[in-house]
């Protein structure tokens, strides 16, 4: 028999949990003995609280989180049923139980670990006692996720290709980083004894371990490395800002003194959120571009024209009396598209060497929703120099979101995540859309979606909510309470750009220049991990997104939110 680690070593299963003791001894009994069945798994996101029944880690595979359903279970007309003894009742989707347990302990090992868990990731169905038929499938489960009565006698191949074909991230788990998991889940007190020291002081394992990046893309830094002045290019999803941090880290740790820039308020704390975490060299700055400005003493003014054109000035006056000790080796710039071409001048100004120095730009000229840069295809040529790479893989949307908005990428857009719940599209008159969008998200906490998974996002004015944070100059909290990930959030696409959260209704509220809303469509579409909701008027969407985005329109599921 292998010898599969279990957590706990012996499992206590009650009356009500023999269908998850079939499930785990049949786990324990086909699973290679390098790989880790952890039993009862509880996980707090936000205020919600989560259980993952059996969770599964497999080094050089990936991670998997089963919900087990006993009895005989049943759908009808898309409502989940389970038998008991009193006969046939109602329960919630497994499938979305065990969807929205993945995430939570992603969000929570995350954060117990200091370094992102980008490993394949499936959540499945266990149904001990419940024949499927293996041409079954429905929406937003296909039959690869669930494990019936026959699959579950000997369940690790199934288990495997459910990881590896729908599982979101793109690499398998690495070994150092499942015993970093297991430490956690065993709850041991003291130093780790196993598998080396995995205490906070070792220098073996780094901050940037199992960051959100394929390994297609460690070996595309590793390749570029030589290179000084660099272009990276990838559409929504593709890893960008995790790239763009990755490199700051690396660069700071070879002694560089190194600028992370970017344009948005809420991408700017981010940042300075991951950064914060490190235990190793930092930035010399990192945030946003006027941050930055107003840091050195240029004032703070007011206007489109002294942010685009005298505050940029003022700062190529101010850099060019900096010593040299105050400049920059490098700099990295996420969502670069953002940036005007005057701010690039400046920029530069501020380095030791503005010709030679190493820069480093991560963009998608496709969300260049402020147009600086002249319309699409356009760049500044402060660009020319820089060596074009190109990433087309998207890792963070399921396949049923990145379809939404394959129109507004690039030819070479390519989805890995799985296959993932049907986008939900509620047509209504967009006067209304901020009321029918409000009714969504009491829907979506009423199926059992937490609030602090969820993201109301305008396209024209901001939501009641938003704006009183503006009215009030209460933006900075607003931006905390963001990042605390506590409750629902309230945005605009404009200020969404480069975050993401599971649950996105996208509100379209109208557009204030019909000229740019294809760009802000493809921005708002592209920010939900897990479930989109589009709220407007299916005749603006049309007239806005074109003729390919009304056919991805036309396989969404339509849908009207009721609340009790």
């Amino acid at each position: 028999m292998n010898m599969v680690r279990c957590i706990p070593a012996e499992p206590e299963f009650g009356e009500g949990q023999l269908a998850e003791k079939a499930v785990w001894e049949s786990l324990r009994d086909s699973l290679p003995e390098d790989a880790v069945v952890a039993h009862s798994v509880q996980v707090r996101h936000g205020r919600a609280e989560h259980e993952i029944d059996l969770l599964i880690l497999w080094p050089g595979v990936g991670l998997a989180a089963i919900e087990v359903k006993g009895g005989l279970v049943a759908t009808k007309d898309g409502q989940w049923q389970q038998s008991d003894k009193g006969g046939w009742r109602k329960i919630q989707s497994p499938v979305a139980q065990s969807q929205n347990s993945m995430h939570a302990f992603k969000e929570w090992i995350g954060g117990q670990l200091g370094t992102p868990l980008s490993s394949r990731f499936a959540y499945l169905v266990a149904l001990p006692y419940t024949p499927v038929p293996t041409d079954w499938a429905m929406a937003g489960c296909p039959r690869s996720l669930v494990l019936d009565q026959m699959d579950v006698a000997s369940p690790a191949e199934n288990i495997r290709a459910a990881i590896e074909q729908e599982g979101g991230g793109a690499s398998p788990l690495a070994p150092a980083y499942l015993e970093r998991i297991v430490h956690q889940l065993s709850g041991n007190l003291g130093s780790p004894t196993a598998a080396g020291d995995l205490g906070p002081s070792t220098g073996a394992i780094t901050e940037d371990l199992q960051d959100h990046l394929t390994q297609r893309q460690q070996i595309l830094l590793a390749a570029t490395r030589s290179l000084p002045r660099i272009k990276f290019t990838g559409g929504a999803g593709s890893g960008k800002t995790w790239l763009a941090v990755d490199k700051a880290a690396t660069l700071s740790k070879y002694g560089r003194r190194v600028g992370l820039f970017c344009y948005n308020k809420g991408l700017g704390q981010y940042l300075q959120n991951r950064v914060d975490t490190w235990r190793h060299a930092k930035p010399a700055f990192t945030g946003e571009f006027h941050a930055f400005v107003t840091k050195l003493g240029v004032p703070n003014g007011t206007g489109q024209d002294y942010f685009e054109n005298e505050m940029p000035r003022l700062l190529a006056k101010l850099a060019a009396g900096l010593p040299d000790i105050e400049k920059f080796d490098a700099v990295v710039i996420d969502e670069a598209q953002d940036f005007a071409p005057s701010w690039w001048d400046a920029l530069l100004a501020c380095m030791k060497d503005p010709a030679r120095g190493e820069v480093y730009a991560f963009m998608d000229d496709r969300q260049d929703v402020y147009r600086r840069w002249g319309g699409p295809g356009a760049a500044p040529s402060q660009l020319a120099d820089l060596v074009p790479i190109h990433i087309d893989e998207n890792l963070r949307n399921t396949r049923k979101i990145a379809e939404s908005f394959r129109p507004f990428a690039s030819e070479f857009f390519t989805p890995r995540g799985g296959t993932g719940l049907p986008v939900r599209l509620v047509d209504c008159a967009t006067d209304d859309a901020l009321d029918v969008a409000a009714d969504c998200v009491d829907a979506l906490i009423e199926e059992g979606w937490a609030n602090n998974q969820m993201a109301l996002l305008t396209t024209k004015s901001r939501h009641p909510i938003h704006q009183e944070h503006f009215d009030n100059d209460t933006v900075e909290e607003y931006w905390r309470e963001f990042h605390a990930n506590e409750a629902e959030f309230y945005g605009h696409v404009l200020g969404f750009k480069g975050l993401e959260r599971s649950v996105v209704i996208l509100c379209v509220n109208g557009f204030k220049d019909l000229e740019r809303a294809a760009e802000q469509l493809y921005v708002g579409l592209s920010r939900a991990r897990s479930l989109l909701v589009v709220v407007g008027s299916t005749d603006l969407l049309r007239e806005a997104g074109g003729n390919q985005f009304e056919l991805a329109l036309n396989r969404a599921e339509a849908w009207v939110p009721q609340v009790s």
